[in-house]
């Protein structure tokens, strides 16, 4: 069995590439599992910042989040704009916040 067959992908990330009218993704699988991996990654990286920013700064979890979802749109962006969104919002489950009310309406 290979590795990219073990990686379990969730549905709310497998929706970020399904257009409207679609039923499957507009990646391949392998790069479906990839781009996950890298955003998975990068909210749990973000667990210990966000943590030092809320204490060391002062402000609330959501005024983190929504600087968490600036920065990761900074140029050269390493996730796009819907990954963004999807890692602010994992990020938040990971810390126990609340869910952000993000202005896009995206996921």
């Amino acid at each position: 069995m290979s590795d990219e067959s073990q990686i379990e992908i969730p549905p709310s990330f497998i929706a970020l590439y399904i257009a409207p009218g679609r039923q499957k993704p507009s990646l391949p699988h392998a790069e479906l599992a990839a781009r996950y991996e890298l955003c998975e990654d990068m909210a749990t990286m973000l667990t210990e910042t966000a943590r030092n920013m809320e204490f060391g700064l002062g402000i609330t979890e959501s005024d983190v989040l929504a600087r968490c979802l600036q920065g990761l749109r900074v140029e050269p962006a390493v996730v796009n704009e819907v990954e963004s969104v999807w890692v602010v919002r994992r990020l938040a489950e990971l810390l126990d916040w609340p869910q952000p009310a993000l202005e896009d309406g995206a996921a």
